[in-house]
C-alpha cells in the first residue's frame, strides 16, 4: 500500500511540474479561455480527489497495521479500495479527454 501512496505522490508531483510549465513556457493559464479553465480544472479536481485518496490509504494503512480490521470488519479498507480504483478510471478517461482529443 506505501507502493501506492508513493505513485500517488509521484502523480501530483508531475501534475504540478507540468502547470508549472504550461504557465511559464506556454503561457497557459485559467484565463486563457474555455481550454485552459477546463484543462485546469479537470486536472485539479482530479489532482485534488488523488491526494484525498492517498490520505485515506494512508490512514487505512495505520488502521491496518494496529489491528483494526478483521475478516468480517474490513469496510472501510474496502471502501477505500474502491474509492482508489474509481479515481484510476477516472484518470482513464480524463487522460483521453484531455491529452488525446
Amino acid at each position: 500500500m506505501w507502493v501506492t501512496v508513493l505513485l500517488g505522490a509521484a502523480f501530483l508531483v508531475l501534475q504540478a511540474y507540468e502547470y508549472h510549465h504550461l504557465y511559464t513556457a506556454l503561457n497557459l493559464k485559467l484565463s486563457s479561455g474555455v481550454f485552459g479553465s477546463t484543462f485546469f480544472m479537470l486536472t485539479g479536481f482530479h489532482g485534488f480527489h488523488v491526494f484525498l485518496g492517498m490520505l485515506m490509504l494512508l490512514f487505512i494503512t495505520l488502521r491496518l497495521h494496529s489491528g483494526h480490521f478483521t475478516a468480517q470488519r474490513h469496510f472501510g479498507f474496502e471502501g477505500a479500495v474502491w474509492y482508489w480504483h474509481f479515481v484510476d478510471v477516472v484518470w482513464l478517461g480524463l487522460y483521453l479527454l484531455v491529452y488525446w482529443l
